[in-house]
């Protein structure tokens, strides 16, 4: 990093990702596959279970998880357990009752289970990542929630399983995702709430947390070239709201910058900032096939209308805008050139890139890529591909507007800081 100033040292070490080489790294898809992985992996386990989760739901599918971390318990493992507590509000009785009286550790994070803690400061910001590592030797990441993959909380039971991917890791990766998942109990369980708005105007206090924080985590790994580590060669990108804020949104800009023929990108909340709209476009005006697969079937509208308020613009440089309509979509995934992957929690929305704590696998490996390029494949040809037409006309300009409006003012509220 010669030649750059202190300031831009500073971002170049917050934002950028290391990679550690000598993993294996597979595939993991919707629930039917990650939760006997998940299961098998805890049965075997010896010493420690941490596990991480946005939702853990009460349906007999997530039960049946809670039974398998109950009996590695009764087995003297140490298990601990944390959820958010607005994604898991509505299943907390349920998880507090069959856990009693045993040796699990169930911590919430930024609970809301009284009515006053709703207007506590920051409770929009939620923990949405998706872990699970068992003895520091096998780890399980991605956007899968604790939850049967045919029921939804809004819409019911659904004939086809949502369309979702998770990783399953052994090597070197595994300690990361490990602190990870234990600073996020630890600090659920403690109760310590790191006011991020705060944290900005105090220095002092912003130092002293981050000292802490390393001291946690141990020391951050700066990157290396790829040809230099051995495969498979993988990331393990977090965004929080002290030193990673951006991390996430960074790691997607670059890759399409690099992009030389080809960009697939499956994400069920889409709406960009301006450093990924830019480098999509840029990358589509120089030929690069760039192809979008969002939700055809919504569970959220407002979702739907933020994603299709881009679709002209998008349309306009020569970027494929595909609905998957089969299901619904919660896959977090994208493919560049067949040889980097990433598969994780983050949707390319404000609110998993400037709120929500999130974490991703990227993995430069052609035999991955190419295995997750043919599920997306799949996926593409279930799919219905948008017509130029659409998100043009005064209609579509209104509609544009009033999504940019409540971004900003959604920005607002949270405190989300720096441009979108």
């Amino acid at each position: 990093m010669k030649g750059l100033g202190a300031r831009q040292r500073r971002r170049h070490q917050a934002t950028d990702t290391g990679f550690v080489g000598g993993n294996d790294i597979e595939l993991l898809r919707g629930g039917d596959q990650l939760f006997p992985a998940m299961q098998a992996a805890i049965h075997r386990a010896r010493h420690e279970v941490w596990l991480a989760t946005y939702i853990f739901h009460h349906d007999d599918t997530s039960l049946a998880l809670v039974d398998t971390l109950l009996a590695a318990d009764r087995r003297g493992v140490r298990v601990r357990l944390v959820v958010d507590g607005f994604g898991s509000n509505a299943s907390l009785a349920t998880l507090r009752d069959k856990l009693a009286g045993s040796g699990v550790a169930l911590a919430v994070f930024r609970p809301i289970d009284r009515w006053w803690q709703w207007f506590k400061r920051g409770q929009l910001r939620r923990l949405h990542q998706k872990l699970c590592v068992v003895d520091n030797e096998q780890a399980f990441v991605g956007g899968i929630n604790i939850i049967d993959d045919r029921l939804d909380m809004r819409h019911g039971v659904s004939d086809l399983p949502r369309l979702d991917f998770a990783v399953q890791v052994s090597g070197g990766l595994v300690d990361l995702v490990a602190h990870s998942a234990r600073s996020i109990w630890s600090r659920a369980w403690l109760g310590r709430e790191f006011d991020d708005a705060l944290l900005d105007y105090v220095p002092l206090r912003r130092r002293f947390t981050l000292w802490l924080t390393q001291l946690w985590r141990g020391p951050q790994r700066l990157p290396e070239p790829s040809s230099r580590l051995a495969p498979v060669c993988a990331a393990f990108v977090l965004r929080d709201n002290l030193r990673r804020r951006r991390t996430i949104e960074h790691a997607y800009a670059d890759a399409i910058r690099n992009a030389r023929h080809s960009v697939d990108i499956v994400c069920p909340y889409f709406y960009p900032g301006k450093r990924i709209r830019h480098a999509l476009r840029v990358a589509a005006d120089r030929g690069v096939r760039v192809r979008l697969l969002l939700q055809g079937k919504l569970d959220y509208r407002l979702a739907g209308w933020a994603a299709e308020a881009l679709y002209a613009d998008l349309l306009r440089h020569g970027i494929e805008i595909y609905e998957y309509t089969p299901a619904f979509l919660h896959a977090k995934v994208a493919v560049v050139d067949d040889e980097w992957a990433t598969v994780g929690s983050s949707n390319i929305d404000p609110l998993s890139l400037l709120v929500n704590l999130e974490a991703n696998v990227v993995v430069l490996d052609r035999g991955f890529a190419m295995q997750l390029a043919a599920e997306i494949e799949i996926a593409l040809a279930a799919s219905g591909r948008v017509g130029e037409a659409a998100g043009k006309g005064l209609r579509a300009w209104l509609h544009r507007a009033a999504v940019v409006w409540f971004a900003y003012v959604f920005l607002r509220v949270v405190g989300a800081a720096g441009r979108y």
